[in-house]
């Protein structure tokens, strides 16, 4: 890697770590960042892991830190995460992705409206045990295990669903993430398809951006998460219309 690429990587690092921590979709940044660097898709798409694996448990560690851990409100929904994105891998090559994803890009404009609404403050977090939470948590990861792009900002949306604000939802969701990343790490792992030099480089960016977002988070509350949410959302709607 040239001087100017590392620079590319680390500042590109950064803003994705900030953003998947606030909201979702920084490897809409990132992936492209390392093809530009001279990387092949399937290459990039794995060196890309170990960045996203390291920006959630930094932001996990920074939120705990912080008084706001989302390790008590994650485990509930861990095992149909990690179940519908074992399954969802599987069927990803037999799966019509391009209808899928124009779909997925209405539906998540479609949630944007009820996400971005504030909430009463006595209104109060409803449990995710329940077998509708346990089948919407499956299918997060069914698409997390076929699509993987945008996972982050579903996750938010499920659990501010099930009542919890921005911010709790963010923690919870840098944890699922982080187990999460780490399962479909390994997959690429063993199939040779992590490029070690852009990874690390990569990593470091992630790594300062997981930590200040979850800075930004505690600190700046809904008001900042709901811009910044919604920003992620259109440019991921627009990403699955073919529009860029």
């Amino acid at each position: 890697m040239t001087p100017l690429e590392v620079v590319i990587l680390l500042v590109g690092g950064l803003v994705a770590g900030v953003v998947n921590t606030l909201a979702g979709g920084g490897s809409l940044l990132t992936v492209p960042l390392l093809v530009f660097v001279g990387l092949p898709g399937t290459l990039a798409n794995g060196t890309n892991r170990v960045g996203v694996l390291v920006q959630n448990g930094i932001a996990a560690w920074s939120f705990r830190a912080q008084g706001v851990s989302g390790i008590r409100t994650a485990a509930p929904i861990l095992l149909p995460v990690m179940l519908g994105a074992l399954v969802g891998a599987w069927f990803a090559a037999r799966l019509p992705d391009d209808v899928f994803e124009r779909v997925f890009g209405v539906l998540m404009l479609l949630l944007l409206v009820p996400t971005l609404v504030p909430r009463q403050p006595s209104e109060q977090p409803r449990h995710a045990t329940t077998p509708v939470r346990w089948l919407i948590f499956l299918g997060i990861g069914l698409y997390g295990g076929a699509f993987q792009a945008g996972v982050g900002i579903l996750l938010v949306f499920a659990l501010s669903w099930a009542g919890f604000d921005l911010v709790r939802s963010n923690s919870a969701k840098v944890v699922v993430n982080f187990c999460f990343t780490a399962l479909a790490l390994v997959v690429f792992l063993a199939e040779g398809l992590v490029a070690w030099p852009e990874a690390l480089v990569l990593a470091a960016g992630f790594a300062a951006g997981g930590a200040l977002g979850a800075r930004m988070a505690v600190r700046g509350g809904e008001r900042l998460i709901r811009p910044v949410l919604a920003i992620a959302v259109v440019a991921m709607a627009g990403r699955m219309f073919g529009l860029y």
